[in-house]
């Protein structure tokens, strides 16, 4: 059993579902950049670097805030905030983590990848995580560039460039993350409060976040429909854009105008369709592409 649970330990620092989350919108761009033939040796070993990386990012993060994770409900049973695994045993982890996926990117599948990638593990683990964070209460729109990068690393892994067509996908991850991570934000304000990390409802109130969501929420809309309009999609995408598009902000607006004692109820709410939105919205854009940008 102890092995068990030090193994779960270790597989929890890695954040697995944030890390899948990243993957999908990885394949996504590592699909809509092969118009014919599918690259599986670039897909399998991108796969792996990616993952690697992001997984050495997600234990740099807990590792970083293992002393504020302590103050906070949520984070304060997390391995590394509790004691069970040794900061100095979780850093080797993620430098042998992240040692892979520079070998597997540079040598398996092209340089290009691997640097955007080593420069988005800089830009999560370091930028943000141990300097935005606690420094602006923008830090999650600021920050949220480094999160936005799989799509475009995955592009990158099949075509070895920048194509616009990935930094386009990877706009539509930026405009997400700011209403995704506030509606979280609203619903432990008192756990950032707790921990003195000046996230927005801490510096600014709830009421002046939930309008920033709220607008965001708009902008995003806009953005998830830029697919379709350069033909990297076809209408399918375009109706199911609008559509999950709608119910978000739906969700956006019930939380502006919730009550107090309503505000926990549905900034969870949205925070946790933000999630389904993101992944069905990435789906859907796989499954319709036209590869008309290929034509």
């Amino acid at each position: 059993m102890l092995k068990n649970s030090i193994a779960n330990d270790y597989i929890t620092i890695c954040k697995p579902k944030v890390v899948l989350l990243m993957l999908v919108t990885a394949w996504v761009g590592m699909f809509l950049a092969s118009p014919t033939v599918i690259p599986w040796r670039a897909v399998i070993f991108g796969t792996i670097g990616i993952a690697c990386a992001a997984s050495a990012a997600a234990i740099v993060n807990h590792l970083m805030d293992r002393h504020i994770d302590r103050h906070m409900i949520r984070t304060a049973l997390r391995p590394i905030a509790a004691g069970r695994i040794n900061p100095l045993h979780a850093l080797i982890f993620a430098l042998i983590l992240m040692f892979i996926a520079a070998i597997v990117l540079n040598y398996y599948v092209n340089q290009t990848t691997a640097l955007l990638t080593f420069a988005t593990f800089i830009g999560y683990a370091v930028i943000y995580t141990m300097y935005l964070k606690r420094a602006t209460p923008q830090n999650i729109v600021i920050g949220g560039l480094s999160g936005a990068m799989p799509p475009l690393l995955g592009w990158a892994a099949v075509s070895g460039d920048i194509s616009p067509y990935g930094v386009l996908l990877v706009l539509i991850i930026f405009a997400w993350t700011p209403p995704h991570f506030w509606a979280l934000a609203i619903y432990r304000t008192a756990d950032y409060t707790a921990a003195n990390v000046p996230m927005l409802p801490v510096t600014h109130g709830k009421k002046f976040t939930k309008l920033c969501l709220l607008l965001y929420t708009f902008l995003l809309i806009a953005v998830s429909c830029l697919p379709f309009v350069v033909k990297l999609a076809g209408f399918i995408y375009f109706v199911a854009a609008i559509a999950l598009g709608t119910i978000f902000i739906y969700l956006a607006m019930r939380l502006y105008n919730a009550k107090v004692e309503d505000e926990n109820k549905y900034s969870l709410r949205t925070f946790k369709y933000s999630i389904v939105y993101l992944f069905i919205l990435f789906t859907v854009l796989l499954l319709d592409n036209s590869h008309g940008v290929f034509e």
